[in-house]
């Protein structure tokens, strides 16, 4: 058996440390979710922490690892001898794989005895392996969230019931729960995060000091580990004597009223829903106090708490950020009725003391959170400017110098910015719009030439975009629920909730080749029927049971939802850099974001504008990172869409090359114009149309506005084979606004009850 790193060797980790240690010490904590950017020694950690926990006595053989308590009562395998013999084992680390399924991790029914034996029993899975040991899932976030689902009920109820393919049992599942992640990778849904304990953001140590002893640590360690596990044998064994003194403690910590009070104060002070935090808060400060050797709780272990307890459940809403404001956690716990130090227990010293990790309370006003604090909204945007509810900009906002004089007089005359002329382009962009949608500077409704060629993208004073032009960044309003966009026919990718797809939930629709789980019965014994008589002939049978083999069997095909990748295209260039026009389309995009959170897409951005094209976010998990890309996209500049397009056509390629299965959907964001390069216009009408041979589903939303307008966009909308949108219909009701205006008014019929249309 290979030897783990030792947990007191991990450097620079305190938080994560006293995290897995609270949680050894009373598993009623709820598990912890440790956060950090790749290479931080989460998983290093975790797995040394089996290492040093208290070996458990089970009943010897038992497939369960029942308790010398659970004599005499029953099992899934049956009633547990009241003299069964016991045994000691080390505590289990049971690591969940990504691609696990429900069965393998709940138990099914065992398929050998029913073909063989023709008898029902059951086959454990991997949460009753846990069972009074460790439960690790690596890169939780990136499970089906069905399955997390399934992990943390039966962690806070501490059973497990199966009810499927004929199996009907229900045993004990009490583990602690053990997730990593990297944020970067995309983020669990709020009511996920709940579920968890504790959490705790790690990332790796900036001092060349630490990194250096981290390096000399881990080389120490490949090159002998039986030697490096000897250096750390006492700080092991300590902390393992620890562990034990510590939870035979925690049954005695006191629960005082103002202990109670002041838990309470906290949880309400940060506004966090519902009673689990206050619950969760009060048992970590029951184990720290336990940890540190105390009987009662005191404001330390509060504190301690509720800096891994509270937050991730602020987190309420796609976009926000978890995070923890300390000035407002020291004003709600305050500073009297302070409990007396002198009934604390001899070991106030942390682990630090001895050189082991975990002692937080000597330096917790060093230990801020690296999580952003909340003082903005995340979900609305950090604006440079207020809108009302009519989305008219307010001019007193802009007393930052922001607002120029020019674009100030232009809204004392145009006090309805929806009527108003654009204007507040990026330094290279265009200047304010007519009323006719055509740029300042050319005769309304006079167009010399060809418009397509012309350089509407050139600056006020006349000097044509580059690349160079940092542009101007506008913020987004705040996201509306969209209209659904999905991929025709019907896909074969990650079970989610955008396009029709064959996935391994949804509704039964027929059977096919046995995948390895949800058995088909009917099929399997439509299968096996025709061969009956050739094996009863060539087993001596004129009758009896079912004959089965292994080819007979049948997996369930199931029809639900897929998810996506969907990409955006997005249009930056100065015919976009309108302050009025791009923040309508951020606010598009972020709530197309915001769907396809909901809906467990991958997302990326592609931006073009001056000379080329960027990939401002490679195809993601994390819209919480597309989010933020889209907050500090630039706009101004030339509009070189062709090569935005074939940038698109590139990322794409390589997706197909990563993750063959997953259908892509492109929105492509633009007015339409092109007019960087020679024939800029041929040229991005190529390559739409090469994106098209490809069979590649796209949506064009048009942003074109104004009276006077050319219709480019669903110009490329054609070429791309591509559903064509007005920006203004990208929300569902302005569809649904739009079909009533388009529709002739419907004539009632008499007989129908008021309410009702023929």
């Amino acid at each position: 058996m290979p030897l783990h790193y030792p947990f007191s060797a991990v450097v620079g980790s305190d938080d994560m440390a006293l995290a897995l240690l609270l949680n050894a010490v009373s598993p009623t904590v709820g598990g912890v979710l440790i956060r950090g950017e790749k290479g931080t020694a989460k998983s290093t950690m975790v797995r040394a922490l089996a290492g040093i926990l208290p070996h458990i006595e089970v009943v010897a053989g038992d497939r369960f690892s029942s308790a010398p308590d659970d004599r005499g009562t029953y099992t899934p395998d049956g009633p547990i001898p009241h003299d069964a013999p016991t045994e000691h084992r080390p505590v289990r680390l049971v690591e969940l794989p990504i691609g696990a399924t429900e069965d393998r991790i709940a138990g099914s029914l065992h398929l050998e005895k029913a073909l063989s034996e023709g008898v029902t029993a059951f086959e454990p899975g991997l949460l009753a392996r846990a069972h009074r040991g460790l439960l690790y899932v690596d890169e939780v976030n990136l499970l089906h969230d069905h399955v997390v689902d399934q992990l943390l009920d039966a962690a806070a109820m501490g059973r497990v019931t199966v009810e499927r393919d004929g199996v009907s049992v229900e045993h004990a599942a009490r583990f602690v729960l053990i997730g990593t992640m990297n944020p970067e990778e995309g983020e669990l849904r709020p009511q996920l995060l709940d579920r968890f304990g504790l959490t705790v953001e790690v990332s790796a140590p900036r001092e060349a000091a630490l990194r250096a002893e981290v390096i000399r640590r881990r080389i120490a360690f490949d090159s002998h580990p039986e030697g490096f596990s000897a250096t750390f044998a006492a700080d092991e064994l300590a902390l393992r004597e620890r562990i034990v003194a510590a939870r035979d403690r925690v049954g005695g910590i006191e629960l005082t009223d103002w202990a109670l009070t002041t838990i309470a104060t906290v949880c309400a002070g940060f506004d966090v829903d519902g009673m689990r935090a206050d619950i969760v808060t009060a048992r970590t400060a029951a184990a720290h106090a336990a940890w540190e050797g105390r009987t009662r709780i005191t404001r330390a272990d509060i504190r301690v708490a509720a800096r891994m307890a509270l937050p991730h459940r602020r987190r309420r809403a796609p976009f926000d950020a978890p995070g923890l404001d300390e000035e407002l956690l020291d004003r709600l716990l305050g500073d009297d009725d302070e409990p007396d130090p002198r009934d604390d227990g001899p070991g106030t010293g942390g682990p630090g003391d001895d050189g082991n990790p975990g002692d937080n309370d000597k330096n917790d006003d060093d230990n801020t959170s690296d999580s952003p604090t909340g003082q903005q909204d995340p979900q609305s945007g950090a604006s440079a400017e207020d809108t009302d509810d009519a989305g008219n900009t307010d001019a007193r906002q802009h007393s930052t110098g922001e607002n120029t004089p020019a674009s100030a007089e232009h809204e004392n005359h145009h006090p309805d910015s929806r009527q108003s002329p654009e204007s507040d382009a990026g330094e290279d962009g265009p200047g304010p719009e007519s009323r006719d949608g055509t740029d300042a500077g050319t005769d309304s409704g006079t167009v010399t030439g060809d418009p397509r060629q012309e350089d509407h993208d050139a600056g006020e004073n006349g000097r044509p975009g580059g690349s160079t032009d940092p542009g101007t960044v506008t913020a987004a309003s705040a996201p509306y629920r969209t209209r659904l966009l999905t991929v025709a026919g019907t896909g074969n990718g990650v079970s989610g909730r955008r396009s029709r797809a064959i996935t391994t939930t949804g509704r039964r629709t027929g059977a096919g080749g046995f995948t390895g789980s949800d058995v088909h019965l009917p099929a399997t014994i439509r299968a096996a029927a025709p061969r009956q008589a050739a094996r009863g002939r060539h087993s001596g049978r004129d009758g009896g049971r079912l004959l089965l083999s292994a080819r007979d069997l049948r997996s369930a095909v199931r029809e639900g939802r897929e998810a996506n990748l969907v990409l955006f295209c997005v249009d930056a260039s100065g015919s976009m850099a309108a302050r009025t026009r791009m923040e309508q389309v951020k606010t598009a995009i972020l709530s197309l974001l915001l769907d396809a959170y909901r809906r467990r897409d991958k997302v990326g951005l592609v931006t073009f504008r001056g000379s080329g094209a960027q990939v401002a976010l490679p195809p993601t998990s994390s819209v919480d990172v597309a989010a933020a890309r889209l907050a500090e996209l630039p706009a101004g500049g030339r509009t070189p869409l062709a090569e935005g397009l074939l940038t698109v056509a590139e990322v794409l390629r390589i997706e197909r090359v990563r993750d063959p299965q997953r259908r892509p959907l492109v929105v492509v964001v633009t007015d339409g114009r092109a007019t960087h390069g020679p024939d800029a216009l041929a040229r991005s009408r190529a390559a739409a149309a090469g994106l098209a041979s490809h069979g590649v589903a796209s949506v064009v939303v048009d942003c074109e506005s104004g009276r006077f307008r050319m219709g480019l966009a669903s110009e490329l909308a054609t070429h791309l084979g591509a559903e064509h949108i007005p920006l203004g219909e990208v929300t569902a009701e302005g569809l649904t606004d739009t079909v009533r205006a388009r529709t002739a008014p419907a004539r009632r019929n008499p007989a129908l009850t008021e309410g009702e249309v023929a």
